[in-house]
């Protein structure tokens, strides 16, 4: 298994302590017809809780049970409207200011921002993150410990230097990402307890597309995302041979994920020392012997790739490019097993953005340089 493996390995064995996760996912867009110009997403727990875009201009609840949270704040929808609109002019402006750095005019760009937090429901510990990217490169990010943005490329040096001399800002940022955003997500922890905290058991299928090919471990329905999926031979969980996929969304709110194994230099008698086990705490492991009888191939079976129906129905979910931020993200964070905020990871969009738990004031925007509106207002 891969660092992502072994750490949710421990996490699932490691008692009942789970880190959920609060995290907010922006994209804006240039030269792209087809997609809104911005497009913004909340996610607790890897389940998506909000949707905004530029076309419709209005934040919508992504689960009934966030309705729950109008009792508490009855402007709430209003409150997040507002702040994703005053985002929505920032990231505008961000793009165009991304396009002069890297010498650009026409085609297809892409600023994104992944901000958040994490909370271990055991210790008590926090965690929080800004992680801004320009055409699915890293471009900024914001370290929580020196209150000071780490530049990777040479473009980000004058965003860098310019938000760096705004201290009042970048400890406003930690205030929320440590505290505020804390308090949200387990507001909507609690108004989400049936759902979020449910177990689904994954449904496990091996899948080859030709004699040729890896034979897929794929598991899929499963709830929640913490699952730990990987190839034993003889009883040994195996290094080689293997590659591990990203974690993806399905349509009906719960999870597949699948593990290739390459047999090209394994004989089909010795087929049976080989199983996939699929771990997810609250249920036994299930195990699925490399057997033929059982794998599905292109042989005209219908429904034999499930795969490529669930990722259309993931990338339905929250729009192509919001999921390739993120994959992105989570490509990132796999590297690093669980970066601090200080690492020189971002997430998207080289320019500021404040963060959609308050309402956002109007931008200041002057001679076409980036803004760094401030996280709560």
């Amino acid at each position: 298994m891969g660092a992502l493996g072994l750490l949710l390995l421990g996490l699932l064995s490691g008692g009942s302590a789970v880190i959920h996760s609060l995290r907010y996912f922006h994209t804006a867009s240039s030269g792209l017809s087809s997609f809104p110009e911005y497009v913004s997403v909340g996610m607790v727990d890897e389940v998506q809780i909000v949707h905004y875009d530029s076309v419709s201009k209005r934040a919508v609840p992504k689960q009934a049970w966030m309705d729950q949270v109008t009792t508490d704040h009855p402007d709430y929808w209003d409150w997040q409207t507002g702040g994703y609109q005053g985002n929505q002019q920032v990231f505008t402006v961000n793009v165009e200011t991304a396009k002069k750095r890297f010498n650009q005019t026409g085609g297809a760009h892409i600023v994104q921002v992944m901000s958040g937090c994490e909370w271990d429901d055991e210790d008590d510990t926090t965690d929080g993150y800004n992680q801004q990217a320009y055409d699915g490169e890293d471009f900024i990010a914001l370290d929580l410990k020196t209150l000071t943005w780490v530049a990777p490329v040479r473009q980000a040096v004058p965003t860098k230097l310019r938000w760096d001399q705004n201290r009042a800002n970048n400890q406003n940022w930690k205030n929320y990402l440590t505290k505020e955003c804390v308090d949200w997500l387990k507001k909507y922890l609690a108004y989400g307890k049936s759902t979020l905290q449910r177990t689904e058991r994954p449904r496990v299928s091996l899948l080859q597309r030709s004699p040729s090919s890896p034979v897929v471990c794929h598991a899929t329905g499963f709830f929640p995302d913490r699952v730990v999926v990987f190839w034993r031979r003889d009883g040994q969980d195996l290094q080689e041979q293997v590659d591990p996929r990203e974690v993806l969304p399905n349509h009906d709110g719960t999870f597949q994920v699948s593990v290739d194994l390459d047999l090209t230099a394994v004989p089909q008698k010795d087929w049976g020392s080989y199983q996939c086990v699929v771990q997810l705490k609250g249920i036994e492991d299930i195990s699925t012997p490399l057997d033929p009888a059982l794998i599905r191939t292109n042989g005209g079976l219908p429904g034999a790739f499930p795969v490529a129906g669930s990722v259309v129905g993931a990338l339905l979910l929250v729009g192509a490019l919001v999921l390739a931020g993120v994959c992105w993200y989570r490509k990132r964070n796999d590297s690093a097993k669980r970066p601090a905020a200080g690492s020189d990871t971002s997430s998207e969009n080289p320019e500021g953005q404040k963060h959609l738990l308050a309402p956002t004031p109007d931008p200041k925007v002057e001679q076409g340089e980036e803004t760094t509106p401030s996280p709560a207002s």
